[in-house]
């Protein structure tokens, strides 16, 4: 191999080595809180990795990663936004529902699935070609 192929080959296994470590401190500060009962302390990183695009505020689930549960408030709040914006708006695609109301599929599809269910909106086609309209809940009110 050549000089450069093994500086890089250094270099990746210097960083592989750094996240690791970084990985396991992190899990186990986690079991340690877990077991204590108190919270995490939160460990300098030893490697800053090169950062993504800033995200934008989504409205519907709240940051933090996976299993944080919407309150059933803000399920109902969704719910009632959605099933107004359908009504106004009859014939859209969940991927242009998102794009209007700054939310993701994941984010819908609990909503909308209880709206499909209690009649508040109907849904024409399948899969990515579904359309949403105003159901027959909607209609009488």
């Amino acid at each position: 191999m050549s000089d450069f192929q093994n500086e890089m080959n250094r270099t990746v296994q210097g960083f592989v080595a750094q996240i690791t470590e970084l990985a396991r401190r992190a899990a186990l500060d986690t079991l340690e809180s877990a077991f204590n009962g108190r919270a995490p302390r939160s460990a300098a990183p030893a490697v800053t990795a090169p950062t993504a695009a800033p995200s934008v505020a989504r409205a519907g689930r709240p940051r933090g990663g996976r299993g944080g549960k919407r309150t059933p408030a803000d399920l109902e709040a969704l719910c009632e936004r959605v099933g107004s914006f359908v009504k106004a708006n009859p014939g859209l695609r969940i991927e242009q529902i998102n794009k209007q109301l700054g939310t993701t599929t994941k984010d819908l599809a609990l909503p909308i699935r209880k709206l499909v269910a209690d009649g508040v909106i109907s849904t024409k086609g399948q899969k990515r070609s579904t359309t949403y309209f105003a159901g027959k809940k909607a209609a009488k009110n």
